[in-house]
């Protein structure tokens, strides 16, 4: 019997990450007859708009068909707008008949919120990581591409929903399928859950030193409670005075503004992906003064930070 797969499109969802999840299973259906069969299903029957503004129709309500294998709750920005009790609510009754109950880039918080991890590892989106450990600090989320934990299946979404379900299908119908599928998409290789969803440190700065990868590491790590600087250069074995010239000959900044910078950004994360308090993202971010943070976050982005979450809606 062909598993059928049901996608609960929240408003606002992910439409690379859900397409990168169908299509694989179009195309092993493909060269190996009917395996999968998907429905889209949305809160009220209706279509739903993704992020992106495109609407997709879908073929029911919060309405299972008689044979299904999973849902996977498929979000993206703001994923708790539209959460209530009667989502909670059919998401627990559900729970226990379906082999698979899963979730698409910032899917996670839904499944969280109605306390459906007991113990899985999970995964999200990067950019909302923070903003869910700061909400759920009991549940083990991964920074890994994908999640298969159990009955809990989870994605970072975008194309990591692609290496999920080409990972399901090499274990359930064998490698050959899945490298087959995978060259449909002019892949290159099958990632694993390991790879990193961002790149590392040295591709993203275009840097080769290691000893300021590995300083940018730390301060990354570090964002809650900052290291000072001395303190990093003791990390990588250089003074204080070698560190400043890697960064102005390297970056063309200096420690403490780099540090600053991803401090900053981090609560720009926080702010826009979580309904913590201006002062509790603050905090969260190694700001003690609300004052200092405030000036700081208008001088990076042009817009005081509770404008700046005013605006995100």
């Amino acid at each position: 019997m062909p598993q059928t797969f049901c996608f609960l499109l929240l408003p606002g969802f992910s439409m690379m990450g859900l397409m990168s999840a169908i299509e694989p299973l179009r195309v092993a259906n493909r060269f190996s007859g009917v395996l999968y069969r998907w429905q889209l299903l949305s809160l009220d029957g209706a279509a739903v708009a993704a992020s992106n503004g495109m609407s997709l129709n879908v073929e029911a309500g919060l309405e299972l068909p008689s044979e299904v294998d999973g849902v996977f709750v498929v979000a993206g920005f703001e994923p708790l707008a539209h959460y209530d009790v009667r989502l909670a609510r059919w998401l627990q009754r559900n729970e226990h008949a379906m082999k698979v109950l899963g979730a698409i880039d910032t899917g996670s918080f839904v499944l969280a919120e109605a306390g459906l991890f007991q113990g899985q590892c999970l995964t999200l989106h990067w950019e909302a990581i923070e903003a869910f450990r700061e909400r759920y600090p009991h549940l083990h989320v991964t920074q890994e591409l994908f999640e298969i934990d159990g009955r809990r299946i989870t994605s970072a979404g975008g194309t990591s929903s692609l290496d999920l379900m080409l990972s399901l299908i090499g274990q359930q119908h064998g490698e050959t399928l899945a490298v087959q599928v995978s060259e449909q998409f002019v892949l290159g290789r099958i990632r694993t859950r390991q790879d990193h969803q961002r790149m590392q440190v040295a591709s993203r700065y275009d840097l080769h030193n290691k000893k300021l990868v590995k300083v940018i590491g730390e301060m990354e790590r570090h964002c809650e409670q900052p290291l000072a600087c001395d303190v990093l250069a003791g990390r990588v074995g250089v003074t204080v005075r070698q560190l400043e010239r890697l960064f102005r000959h390297h970056l063309s900044s200096t420690p403490s503004a780099f540090y600053l910078a991803l401090r900053l950004d981090k609560a720009r994360q926080l702010l826009r992906q979580s309904d913590l308090s201006v002062l509790d993202v603050a905090l969260a971010c190694g700001f003690d003064s609300a004052s200092y943070f405030s000036r700081g976050y208008r001088k990076r982005f042009a817009i005081s930070p509770s404008r700046d979450r005013h605006e995100r809606h």
